[in-house]
């Protein structure tokens, strides 16, 4: 007789038995119980439905947002935020996403984002803000 083999057991198996219930396990960024499209914000990389985020398309060189959803093109999503526009740039993302080469101007996103109310990076949200900063050197 030769020597016994030893029988692995199957892991997703192993963790049914062990009485793991995934449906409650989330990832960091995902949205719970949404039906329907998903998609993923370029500059924080979280994913959520479309309705929370905006769509940016490339016209002639610059990143544009696309409110109604119907410009032609490939697009990428992007929270209406200024911290994701700032992530996104930083990241060198919008290139990536619209799969072309060197650079991308994103103020048009920008100029809409201050146009929505949103705080642009750099500005404090408030004049009380303003008075609070402190002058580090």
């Amino acid at each position: 007789m030769g020597p016994r083999r030893r029988v692995r057991r199957h892991p997703v198996r192993l963790i049914e038995h062990q009485g793991i219930d995934f449906s409650v396990v989330r990832r960091r960024g995902s949205v719970p119980g949404h039906n329907g499209p998903v998609r993923t914000c370029i500059g924080c990389r979280a994913r959520t439905s479309p309705s929370e985020l905006l769509r940016v398309v490339v016209v002639d060189g610059a990143v544009v947002p696309d409110t109604r959803r119907r410009l032609p093109g490939r697009g990428a999503w992007l929270h209406p935020d200024p911290g994701c526009l700032r992530e996104a740039e930083k990241r060198r993302a919008f290139p990536r996403a619209f799969r072309v080469r060197g650079p991308l101007d994103a103020e048009p996103v920008r100029g809409h984002l201050e146009q929505q109310g949103t705080q642009v990076a750099g500005s404090p949200r408030d004049p009380q803000e303003a008075r609070k900063q402190v002058d580090p050197s």
